[in-house]
């Protein structure tokens, strides 16, 4: 089996996937583009971390089929994928310097028993350079704000031969200003890079202010679209149920303030 040139990265089709005898995702379907940067939104308990996590091979499906790069999670060069995780909090002791971090998304692609050496070192520093942190290379990591921990994280998961980023809720914890940083990151990388991108956000109105396209799931996919269209789309109602009230009025307030700056 060889990679597909159609330019699809990721591929899901009919993919249901049940966790101890429970479904929790359900004929889920959509590719992802090379470039793009897509969103996965939907209520707390939608699954969303689960699609996330059967993209990267690490959740099995029971029916239907998932491909990254054209070949089966897990069979398409692991270093090719980057995953951020949800933020978890750091010790301010924690024994380990930012480059020690960042080195660590360099292992993986090393293999076992081989030690890092310049080129890889060097990999390190340039990954760093990416995301604006070299100059922290040697500070301890616990001594990091938030915003400089998920640079870190960032750094490490580009420290491969990376490809595809996938980001779990990667703005938790930061502050707006932190927030839109981070956005504007990302968007630098794909560009620079030709990354591509899938973020997972409990945040819909931010999301969808800073992504191409969104997904929204609530165990099923409710609607993959235009992220202009996405929000103000009857799917959505349909999938956050309840919450959708809130959410308008997230979405209308976020409107009417570019409006005003506009």
């Amino acid at each position: 089996m060889t990679e597909r040139n159609d330019g699809v990265v990721v591929g899901l089709n009919g993919v249901s996937v049940e966790l101890g005898g429970h479904s929790v995702l359900h004929d889920i379907n959509f590719d992802v583009h090379e470039g793009g940067f897509v969103g996965i939104v939907g209520p707390n308990g939608a699954g969303k971390t689960t699609l996330l996590r059967t993209i990267l091979g690490l959740v099995p499906v029971v029916s239907g089929r998932v491909e990254v790069f054209g070949l089966p999670p897990g069979r398409n060069g692991s270093h090719a994928i980057g995953y951020v995780p949800q933020r978890q909090s750091v010790a301010d002791n924690f024994p380990a310097t930012v480059g020690d971090v960042v080195m660590m998304g360099r292992l993986r692609h090393l293999g076992l028993m081989r030690f890092p050496g310049r080129k890889d070192w060097q990999r390190v520093d340039d990954s760093l350079s990416l995301v604006g942190m070299l100059d922290r290379k040697d500070r301890a990591v616990g001594r990091l704000s938030g915003g400089e921990q998920r640079r870190a994280m960032l750094a490490q998961a580009l420290c491969a031969s990376t490809r595809l980023l996938v980001l779990d809720e990667p703005t938790v914890g930061l502050d707006l200003p932190a927030e839109h940083e981070f956005y504007a990151l990302l968007r630098k990388l794909i560009r620079d890079l030709t990354l591509t991108i899938v973020a997972v956000s409990h945040d819909l109105v931010a999301l969808a202010g800073e992504t191409d396209e969104l997904i929204c799931i609530n165990h099923r996919m409710h609607i993959h679209g235009n992220a202009e269209d996405v929000i103000h789309s009857h799917a959505i109602r349909e999938a956050y149920c309840c919450e959708f009230d809130f959410l308008a009025g997230e979405i209308a307030h976020h409107e009417g303030h570019d409006h005003v700056e506009s």
